[in-house]
């Protein structure tokens, strides 16, 4: 199983969003400055996040994105079922034989859970120090 750029950046877009959350609405050409990243392709990747309920739009000159709610509410579970679709490690798990059925669903399980249980709060306040053998803490 692959994330795209599409999962990747709206992860990014929800992260910078999280940074932020409570201080107004955050314009998307500082985020793609910030992250050198394509501003367009922001804009592409936000009016699905914005059509699920994840962020609100402003519009303005000190308009912007912003979260639909806290950080903490949200995971990176939300971000990557709006952007990439179901989560599947291979196609076609259904036609499997037993044994590689089961391993694949607990593949499938495994990254779900891991999705399910990473908050946008999480991934917004992680920093190198609060890794410890590939888990992080949160302090």
């Amino acid at each position: 199983m692959k994330i795209s750029t599409k999962g990747r950046y709206g992860l990014t877009i929800m992260i910078e969003l999280a940074k932020h959350y409570g201080e107004g609405p955050i314009p998307l050409r500082k985020i793609a400055a910030e992250k050198e990243l394509s501003e367009a392709y922001l804009e592409q990747l936000v009016s699905p996040l914005r059509n699920s309920g994840l962020v609100k739009s402003v519009r303005g000159a000190y308009g912007g994105y912003m979260l639909a709610n806290p950080p903490s509410e949200i995971s990176a579970a939300n971000v990557i079922s709006v952007l990439e679709g179901p989560i599947q490690p291979v196609e076609g798990i259904e036609n499997e034989e037993a044994p590689q059925r089961e391993l694949w669903l607990r593949i499938r399980d495994a990254v779900k859970n891991v999705l399910d249980t990473t908050t946008i709060e999480d991934l917004a306040q992680y920093t190198e120090e609060n890794v410890v053998d590939g888990y992080m803490f949160y302090i």
